[in-house]
């Protein structure tokens, strides 16, 4: 009879462990690679969020990247290194959204530029930071 108990209990032993994946055999398989998911696609801004952007593209950056981007606005002739020109096609492929972003709120010096690219830390975590990124990917020629 404790054989039997022996023999039951081994046998539950053995089920268990296989149930939860616990064989030598599906301990020696490596999981499956899973490629990583792309992040979504940020969500287009409110109407009012991309009115809000323009004026304050048009007040606080324009100065010096210029009206249409190019980094040619009026203080940018004292600047150096000069501000970037969001109309090259190379720069905009070479910043992520984030970037833009953290670089808005925090100034340049978050994102390791000139520390002459001023913070906005009255933008942060507002609709209207990401409507300036859109702006700004926008500019791309």
């Amino acid at each position: 009879m404790n054989k039997r108990i022996l023999v039951t209990a081994s046998t539950a032993l053995l089920v268990l462990n296989v149930g939860l994946g616990c064989s030598s055999e599906t301990a020696a398989q490596p999981a499956p690679a899973v490629a990583p998911a792309d992040p979504p696609a940020p969500a287009a801004p409110t109407a009012d969020a991309a009115a809000e952007a323009k004026q304050i593209f048009a007040t606080r950056c324009a100065p010096c990247h210029g009206a249409n981007g190019a980094g040619d606005g009026p203080a940018s002739a004292g600047l150096t290194p000069k501000p970037a020109n969001f109309t090259i096609p190379d720069w905009q492929s070479k910043v992520t959204d984030d970037h833009i972003e953290k670089i808005i709120a925090y100034g340049g010096m978050a994102v390791g530029k000139s520390a002459a690219m001023p913070p906005n830390p009255d933008l942060d975590g507002k609709p209207v930071v990401p409507a300036l990124r859109a702006l700004i990917r926008g500019l791309k020629q």
